[in-house]
This record gives C-alpha cells, sequence and structure tokens, in this order.
C-alpha cells in the first residue's frame, strides 16, 4: 500500500463511521425544521441498513485505520451507532405484541376468523419481514387510472386516480386523502400503499381536495364529501361496492377522513383509518409541539382564517374529537410516539374519547417513530402499520 493510501485510509474509515454516527443519531434527535425533518423520519425506518452502516464502519475503520487515537474515536463513533440503531430493532417484537393486543381489544380476539380465507390468503404473514426492509415490500399487478375529474369548485379541477384490482370485477372501495398541512398534496402520493391495497382486492380512489390558505376550512371537508358522493353514483364504473367503503387519511387528510366519515349525513362508511390525523385543533394552536417544524399556529391560521381566540366555533367544527356524541363508523387510530408534528397524545385523546363513548376504536402507536413514517413504504414503522391496517380494513370489509 502506497505511502499516500496509508493516510487517506484512516480519514476516509473515520468519515465513514461519523456519517454513520450522523444518520443514526435522527433516531434520538428531535428534527427543528422542515429543511432537517426528513432525517427525523427516515433515520428510524431505515434503521436496519444504518446498523448495517455503523457495521461496516466499524469493521473498516478496526482494519484500515493505524493511529491509535484515530482508531478509538471512529470505533466509538461506530459502537454509538450501533446502539442507537438497535434500539429501535429490539422494540420492533414488543410493539408488535402491543399492537396484536390492542386488535383483539377493539374488535375482539377471534376477529381475524370473521376475515375469508381468500382474503387473509393475500395477506402479509408476519408484521415485520427483515428481509422486506432491503428488497422492498412486493406489491402486485393492477389496473391505474388517473385524471378523474369528481369536481370543478370555484372552477378549481378536482381530480381522482383510481388502483383496482386486475381482474374485473365489483370490490370494496378504500377512499384514501392525502396530508400535506391542507396546503400542498395531490392524488398522486403514496402510491404503493395505493397499489398494494388494490392488488389485495379493493377498488382505491386516491382524491383531491382544495388547498388553504387560499380555500378555507370548510372547503376542503365540502371536496371530500363530493368526492364520496361522486364515487357512490360511478361505482358500477369503476367496480366498486358503494355500499361497503372505508376512508383512509394521512395528517391533514386523516383529519378531513375523520370529520368526513363522522358528519349526521355522511354516506354510509364502514369505517375510518387516521393515520397521525389532528382531532383537536384548538388545543393544538394551544399548545403546539415542542420543537415546533411545521408552525402549527401559522398552519392552522391558514386553514381556519384566524386563530381559536378569534374563531372559536369555527375550530370547535374543525375538530373530529367534538362529533364524538352519536353512534359512529370504527375507527383506526395510528401515530408515533417521536411525531413532532401531531403529537401522539392527540392520538390517545381520541381513542379515550371514542372507546368511552361505546364506540369500536383502536389505537396503534410506534415508540420510535415520527411524522410521516409510511412515506418509507418498506420500513420498519410501515410495515407493522400496514400488517394491522390491512387485517383492520378485511374485517370491517367483510364482517357482517
Amino acid at each position: 500500500m502506497s505511502y499516500r493510501y496509508k493516510i487517506i485510509l484512516p480519514w476516509l474509515a473515520l468519515l465513514l463511521s461519523f456519517t454513520s454516527l450522523f444518520l443514526s443519531s435522527w433516531i434520538l434527535i428531535s428534527a427543528p425544521n422542515m429543511f432537517l425533518l426528513p432525517l427525523g423520519v427516515g433515520a428510524p425506518e431505515v434503521s436496519p441498513w444504518l446498523f448495517i452502516s455503523n457495521l461496516l464502519s466499524l469493521l473498516v475503520a478496526f482494519l484500515c485505520i493505524y493511529k491509535h487515537q484515530l482508531k478509538r474515536v471512529a470505533c466509538i463513533f461506530s459502537l454509538i451507532g450501533l446502539l442507537i440503531c438497535g434500539s429501535v430493532l429490539i422494540k420492533i417484537a414488543p410493539t408488535q405484541m402491543q399492537m396484536a393486543k390492542a386488535m383483539k381489544q377493539g374488535l375482539g380476539e377471534n376477529y381475524l376468523a370473521q376475515i375469508p380465507p381468500q382474503v387473509s390468503a393475500k395477506m402479509q404473514t408476519h408484521p415485520f419481514f427483515l428481509v422486506n426492509s432491503f428488497r422492498g415490500i412486493p406489491l402486485g399487478k393492477i389496473r391505474h387510472k388517473t385524471g378523474i375529474i369528481f369536481a370543478t369548485p370555484a372552477g378549481v379541477h378536482l381530480n381522482m386516480e383510481v388502483y383496482q384490482p386486475p381482474e374485473v370485477g365489483k370490490y370494496p372501495a378504500l377512499v384514501v386523502i392525502y396530508g400535506g398541512a391542507w396546503q400542498s398534496g395531490n392524488p398522486g402520493a403514496n402510491p404503493e400503499f395505493n397499489q398494494y391495497m388494490a392488488a389485495r382486492g379493493y377498488t382505491v380512489f386516491a382524491i383531491d381536495y382544495r388547498h388553504a390558505p387560499k380555500y378555507r376550512f370548510p372547503a376542503q371537508l365540502h371536496d371530500v364529501l363530493t368526492a364520496l358522493n361522486f364515487i357512490r353514483q360511478h361505482a358500477a364504473e369503476y367496480e366498486a361496492d358503494p355500499e361497503n367503503m372505508v376512508i383512509l387519511g394521512r395528517s391533514s387528510g386523516a383529519h378531513l377522513a375523520m370529520l368526513a366519515a363522522y358528519q349526521p349525513d355522511a354516506p354510509p362508511i364502514r369505517a375510518v383509518v387516521s393515520y397521525y390525523g389532528p382531532v383537536n385543533l384548538t388545543e393544538g394552536y394551544n399548545t403546539p409541539p415542542r420543537p415546533d417544524p411545521i408552525n402549527t399556529r401559522a398552519v392552522l391560521k391558514a386553514l381556519i382564517g384566524g386563530s381559536p381566540q378569534e374563531l372559536a366555533q369555527k375550530y370547535e367544527t374543525a375538530s373530529p374529537i367534538n362529533y364524538v356524541i352519536r353512534p359512529l363508523p370504527p375507527t383506526l387510530l395510528v401515530y408515533g410516539s417521536r411525531d413532532h408534528l401531531v403529537e401522539a397524545r392527540y392520538g390517545r385523546q381520541m381513542y379515550e374519547r371514542l372507546h368511552n363513548s361505546g364506540e369500536t376504536a383502536i389505537l396503534l402507536e410506534i415508540p420510535w417513530a415520527e411524522h410521516a413514517f409510511d412515506a418509507v413504504f418498506n420500513g420498519v414503522s410501515n410495515q407493522l402499520a400496514l400488517y394491522y391496517t390491512e387485517r383492520f380494513l378485511a374485517w370491517a370489509f367483510f364482517n357482517r
């Protein structure tokens, strides 16, 4: 080995150890702004990759660094990174057990027996496959239609995308609403999830809505209800069962999903799924998270048009937790304990309100997960969430 490489290699090995530790540290660090939030979201989800990266950097440091001080520093970096990543991996099994318990408490000990065998056969067989973290989750063949305009309120063309099973038939309808702080996003979001569900035997409708601040609440809710009515009217065209419909949303989309499903005059909805959805906008404004990367108060003002002190009634109307006063569809709530946009405490509040009112409700909380954890479709958190979400959906669609 030349003298040049003897000089460069130790520093490259140190850089590798530092980089692996830096990326792993975001499993523990809370992102202070939106620019850094992807690191906080992604790091725990790719913890198997980071574990291997830290392991390799430890090996490289041990073999390639000859100076004692540099070797010690690099090895310490790598060992700390391994411990951080391992803190996620060792929690997978107990978290899965807690989720299984929550499902049985909410739906009954024998809820899986109510799912038809031909439906169960298409679902994931285990909550977490390590190999899927590296190769991805198999999706399956589907049919996909885009650019379907379902309404034009105030001259705004609202469209939807439809994901259908590969064979012609009549399938349960899953309506999916994207997130984006009510200000951004489109129906093309989360295509892997939509394709996955369509391949499992559902017609998936990914719908659009108008954005704040140009369009204030309740414009977004009106658009979702319009989409639901459009789907019911055109169900036969898209091979969907209008009497067998579930709504699923993420973040602001989950907020709209709950509001739409809980309306007194809502079309028949068999269940609603909320991935980290806001439920109490007044409390969200008054006690924003710390850190607050999205600037919660500014986002809520853009949606509602002012503060709760100025528009108290409008905030109450826009908060799903205030609708738990009559029979409601079964609700699945999925939150990350480390969410710094919509804190998990709101999921717990919603679950308690529903449970105490005698409603069917399930809360699945993932200890290491940040907001939008399922953006990494084959990530650790989404594998767990997907496993139980598809079982909840199958129970809701086929339980009679």
